[in-house]
């Protein structure tokens, strides 16, 4: 009798299954090591996780303006870091003068509204002037076209900051109200992630409701479908792509304030944050609104939870210091095993 390997397990699921056994492997021998350590306690780990879990709404956040522009047009936004960075630094200002006059900590659930008034309201002119002057004229282009023009808009974006607002890292004024920690379930969570958390949740669950739900967002969807066909049936495609890029600088300004909250403010704080919300995008699924959040997410706890937990069992100094590498090794294996992403298929969804 003849044994032969099953026409559908090529050389590539061979290759592809014997890697996820030693990535098992590897990850459960760490991860037992470092328990047996002792070095953290149940309350720590959860406070990683939450931790993470604020991290990860705000590159959720942002990385719904990658996949909505991408499920519209199939472009990479890379200037939507800077998008991003245009919100929160401006209303670092607006902070610092409301500060200065004693009106911040008197009134702060009015200048918090004040606050992400005016970030989102920046981000998404920004997010609008980009298509109408770097995109528009671009859509029947090479796909390397648009690319190379993001590019540009990022540096320029920086630099007019830069010279703008000048260099300096600057740090939000301290909001009383959002100071200190609240327990949650053993868990000690600084208010502020926690108001990260519960407004990127809300934002979040508004955007998919207003995609599903509402006239303009299934013209959204079917202008991702197919433009020619969306003009046919009355679609105005220009109102409807600029609608979608005006979406995602809104998300995009309210994660700039947030990320002003926790940590701090500069003309290239959009840089790497921009590429983890990408990273997230992908790993979720370009061009799916559930799997931007959902990768947003699982990158934010890995980043959190994943160098603690695999390396301090080896005796690694720095572990926090590989967040990085933990982070986008997670994306290469995902694309190894699923191209599409976690939710998406071989060919990435459209919106």
């Amino acid at each position: 009798m003849r044994f032969a390997l099953p026409e559908r397990l090529s050389l590539q699921k061979i290759i592809q299954l014997i890697l996820a056994i030693v990535l098992v492997i590897i990850v459960l021998v760490s991860s037992s090591k470092t328990l047996d350590t002792g070095r953290f306690t149940g309350a720590q780990w959860r406070s990683l996780v939450v931790n993470g879990i604020a991290l990860g709404s705000l590159y959720a956040l942002i990385a719904m303006g990658y996949t909505l522009v991408y499920g519209i047009l199939f472009i990479i936004n890379f200037a939507h870091g800077e998008v991003f960075m245009a919100g929160g630094f401006t209303a670092f200002f607006l902070a610092r003068t409301l500060n200065n006059a004693g009106f911040l900590n008197e009134n702060p659930l009015v200048s918090l509204i004040l606050l992400f008034a005016v970030g989102m309201l920046v981000s998404m002119l920004i997010a609008v002037t980009l298509e109408r002057v770097a995109y528009r004229r671009l859509r029947g282009a090479p796909r390397l076209v648009p690319l190379i023009t993001a590019v540009g808009a990022s540096l320029f974006l920086q630099n007019t900051f830069r010279g703008l607002y000048g260099a300096q890292v600057r740090s939000y004024p301290e909001i009383e109200m959002l100071s200190g920690r609240v327990n949650i379930l053993g868990a000690d969570i600084p208010k502020v992630s926690l108001l990260t958390i519960v407004l990127a949740a809300v934002l979040m669950g508004a955007l998919f409701t207003f995609i599903t739900k509402t006239r303009t967002g299934r013209a959204m969807r079917a202008v991702g479908e197919d433009k020619e066909i969306a003009s046919l049936m009355g679609i105005d495609v220009d109102r409807t792509i600029v609608n979608t890029f005006a979406i995602g600088g809104l998300l995009a300004g309210a994660a700039g304030v947030l990320w002003g909250l926790i940590f701090q403010v500069s003309f290239f704080m959009g840089f790497f944050p921009g590429i983890k919300a990408f990273t997230a995008a992908v790993l979720g699924g370009i061009g799916n609104v559930v799997g931007a959040g959902l990768g947003g997410l699982l990158l934010g706890v890995l980043e959190s939870v994943a160098p603690n937990l695999l390396l301090i069992g080896w005796d690694v100094p720095s572990p926090n210091q590989l967040t990085d590498v933990i982070a986008f090794s997670v994306l290469v294996f995902v694309l190894i095993f699923k191209p599409g992403g976690i939710l998406g298929s071989d060919e990435a969804e459209k919106v």
